[in-house]
């Protein structure tokens, strides 16, 4: 897909707030408990303050998903420590069946998966559809096919991995980011 493709898919997105606000009460229930455990470290939130270069991460995601109740709340976090510079949107795996379909992962449609894309949304990277961390948490836990279905929120160190996890990518997209000779070019910097 090229910028205006999702760009066009970016005027369709939903802010967290109006998306969470689409599930039914208990799916919000879900979502809410994560968002109100999900905390960033001072360093950490220091750190992303100090990004410089604006981001876009547009989400394909289930409100009925378990694993997007446990990750997608914490890009919600992060992106309201960064001043501004992340802006995060969410539109569902089902309505755009054909983006789904040219992002499956291992085969299948996975959710959360998140397009970072730069200012002018250029695609930088996609990444889903759970960190490694969360992929550790489920093996010592079972081994074999299941869905979380979010009932309860993962346990703090889990969640705190999981951000950290998702801080790195973050991380990893603003470097490019700012790195990045167009960029610089553009902004004089």
């Amino acid at each position: 897909m090229k910028a205006d493709d999702f760009a066009a898919r970016w005027d369709s997105a939903l802010p967290y707030e109006r998306y969470v606000a689409s599930g039914t009460p208990e799916q919000q229930r879900r979502w809410n408990q994560v968002y109100d455990a999900a905390r960033l470290s001072d360093a950490q939130r220091r750190f992303v303050e100090s990004f410089t270069r604006r981001v876009n991460l547009l989400v394909i995601s289930g409100i009925w998903c378990g694993d997007c109740v446990q990750q997608c709340p914490l890009l919600q976090r992060i992106a309201q420590a960064s001043a501004g510079k992340i802006n995060l949107a969410f539109i569902d795996r089902d309505e755009n069946r054909d983006l789904v379909e040219q992002h499956r992962i291992n085969g299948g449609d996975r959710v959360p998966v998140v397009f970072f894309l730069a200012e002018d949304f250029e695609p930088c990277a996609v990444y889903g559809d759970r960190t490694l961390s969360r992929y550790r948490a489920m093996a010592a836990k079972q081994l074999g096919a299941a869905c979380p279905v979010g009932i309860a929120a993962p346990d703090a160190d889990e969640m705190r991995a999981t951000l950290a996890d998702w801080l790195n990518e973050i991380e990893r997209i603003q470097l490019m980011l700012r790195l990045s000779s167009r960029l610089r070019q553009k902004h004089g910097d």
